[in-house]
């Protein structure tokens, strides 16, 4: 698998699979509705370095990005996002994508990552917990899970 920095060439085959993760309301807090247009402004702001994961056949499999969690005095804690295509799950992918990121956060200065909004129910909670984030703290009944109603959103830490 190759993890490379994306081009704006790469959002066509981005959009399908985040547009469909988003769209499931499962595990990110933006709008399920949210427009291609509005979706790529978020994805690929150009404040953020985004990346994406081909497997053997060039095909783009997942994406991430990494950007500051906050600014001013704050701004060497970073955050990042991971969509995997869900065709594609479980083959590691997620994992790749994590380590690369948390590598490129640490080669840019940030000394820590935070996640502010992990939704308790999401099965990358253990991918998390397995690289080395804690969970800080949890805001009860903060999302409204089309399966699993009022769940929490975990805030995330690790050193980096």
């Amino acid at each position: 698998m190759l993890i490379r920095e994306a081009t704006a060439d790469d959002w066509p085959r981005i959009w399908p699979f985040w547009h469909r993760i988003v769209a499931a309301a499962e595990t990110y807090t933006w709008d399920p509705d949210t427009t291609e247009p509005a979706a790529r402004a978020l994805w690929m702001n150009p404040a953020k370095r985004v990346y994406v994961a081909q497997d053997a056949t060039g095909a783009v499999v997942g994406s991430a990005y990494l950007t500051p969690n906050y600014g001013g005095p704050a701004a060497h804690l970073a955050n990042a996002g991971f969509m995997v295509d869900p065709d594609h799950g479980g083959r590691g992918i997620g994992r790749a994508l994590a380590e690369h990121v948390l590598g490129e956060a640490k080669a840019h200065g940030y000394r820590g990552m935070v996640f502010n909004a992990v939704v308790e129910t999401n099965p990358a909670v253990g991918l998390w917990k397995s690289l080395g984030f804690t969970v800080l703290g949890t805001i009860p009944q903060a999302y409204d899970h089309p399966k699993h109603g009022l769940v929490g959103l975990h805030v995330m830490y690790r050193d980096l």
